[in-house]
């Protein structure tokens, strides 16, 4: 049975890297996707992304649901720019260009068409950096990043607990899934949509009692272990900084500072082909 977005250790180059590397990659790379709307910087980006995915070994049994849910608000975000913004890159980059009339108040120019394209390389440039921190730390080792920087323990083992217990949310819901199924409720393609959406609420009930049972199974483990006595702790899975963290940090900062001055350098951080 796949599990989505959960870790895996593949004893890639990616895995043998500190979760505060990671941490920080994906930081500095999400942050300086948002910011840019240089087409020059995320195409860039975007092929980097590629590599590092390809890199780090991630199957898509893992992210491929993950992934079709995405694209499917990826689709309604671009509609939706469209319908409410129809005249936003016009106003961005300062010329018109009509290709094709739809109505008085829906022309489909150039500059809008360009202005959404870049909308699309930001999704796929963050979206690579999303699964390979996802799928390629391990989440005690995330929760020991986080304290590592100075978040406290508290948020890092809540983060590190719901990562944890992902694939066993997955395992519940099939399982459930099947049992109802066994029962004659019918949830494949076979069903249509409509019947199939009602019949979600067959599983998502007892999953979610289930999901209560574990929480408070867990919250008694961890009060009758002390959890919380002290205000500081240690981390098994925490690791020291090595030689290719110190210079996989560095070339991604100096990746994001290299394409923020890119991007800024005109005073706009819109690259304009129009003028």
């Amino acid at each position: 049975m796949a599990k989505l977005l959960t870790y895996e250790q593949k004893d890639t180059w990616m895995d043998r890297l500190c979760g505060v590397t990671k941490l920080i990659y994906f930081l500095a790379w999400s942050i300086t996707s948002m910011l840019t709307y240089d087409t020059r910087v995320l195409a860039v980006m975007l092929v980097l992304s590629l590599i590092l995915f390809k890199i780090s070994k991630t199957e898509w049994k893992q992210v491929g649901s993950i992934f079709k849910f995405i694209m499917f608000f990826l689709v309604i975000n671009v509609l939706a720019i469209f319908i409410f913004a129809p005249d936003q890159g016009t106003k961005i980059y300062g010329t018109k260009h009509v290709l094709w009339q739809l109505s008085a108040h829906y022309p489909i120019t150039t500059e809008q068409l360009f202005y959404e394209l870049n909308i699309i390389l930001k999704y796929f440039t963050i979206i690579p950096a999303v699964f390979i921190f996802v799928v390629t730390t391990n989440p005690s080792e995330f929760a020991a990043s986080l304290n590592r920087i100075g978040i406290s323990y508290n948020i890092g083992y809540a983060v590190a607990i719901a990562l944890r217990y992902i694939p066993d949310v997955q395992d519940d819901f099939h399982k459930i899934k099947n049992a109802q199924e066994a029962r004659g409720i019918e949830m494949s393609g076979k069903a249509k949509l409509m019947s199939r959406i009602k019949s979600t609420a067959s599983i998502i009930f007892p999953l979610i009692f289930t999901s209560i049972g574990r929480i408070d199974t867990i919250s008694n483990a961890m009060e009758l272990r002390g959890y919380g006595k002290y205000k500081k702790r240690t981390w098994y899975m925490g690791r020291k900084l090595q030689r290719n963290d110190y210079l996989c940090i560095a070339l991604v900062l100096g990746f994001a500072v290299a394409a923020l001055v890119i991007t800024y350098h005109d005073g706009s951080r819109f690259y304009n082909p129009f003028i």
